[in-house]
């Protein structure tokens, strides 16, 4: 005679096991904090400025990234010439926050910070992330192409929207 050790219960638990992981705990990673990547971007973090999008500059997102930019206003950090953005996107669903560091026109440094997608979470690596470093903003399209993930295009679309649009900023700042 075969004995379960759970006593035939095993598929309940399994069940219960399951519902216990809540799909927006599980999707919602913060990897890094702004704190953190603003303290490992600056040797002193400076004062945050504000951009504020509007009028000519706010269109100018519209053309660049396809679609409005749902904020009005946009902080940055920046000490010399180094910037350093924190900026949202849509993936699939969620908003996924980046954080890109731009010094003289070039991506020097691109992270995922928060990402609250339940698929899609590979961008966060640095195999994936390394692909923006150097990267600059030639006629509304960065300079190097970006290898896609498979089941994450949407989140890969979401981090090449923000790379060009803190190119763009950073840009904008310069002029």
């Amino acid at each position: 005679m075969k004995l379960s050790l759970l006593g035939g219960f095993g598929p309940l638990f399994a069940f219960l096991a399951a519902l216990s992981v809540s799909p927006v705990d599980a999707a919602n990673t913060v990897y890094k904090t702004q704190e953190q990547f603003l303290s490992e971007s600056f040797s002193s973090v400076p004062a945050p400025k504000t951009l504020w999008l509007k009028g000519e500059l706010k269109q100018n997102i519209k053309d660049l990234i396809g679609q409005n930019y749902g904020k009005l206003r946009v902080r940055y950090w920046q000490q010399g010439q180094r910037t350093a953005w924190v900026l949202e996107a849509i993936g699939k669903e969620q908003p996924i926050t980046f954080g890109y560091l731009v010094e003289q026109g070039k991506i020097i440094d691109a992270e995922v910070l928060i990402f609250r997608e339940s698929r899609g979470w590979e961008v966060h690596r640095p195999a994936f992330t390394k692909q923006f470093i150097g990267a600059e903003l030639e006629q509304q399209r960065l300079s190097q192409t970006i290898d896609g993930i498979s089941g994450a295009t949407l989140s890969v679309r979401a981090m090449d929207k923000t790379a060009r649009l803190a190119l763009y900023l950073a840009e904008h700042l310069g002029s």
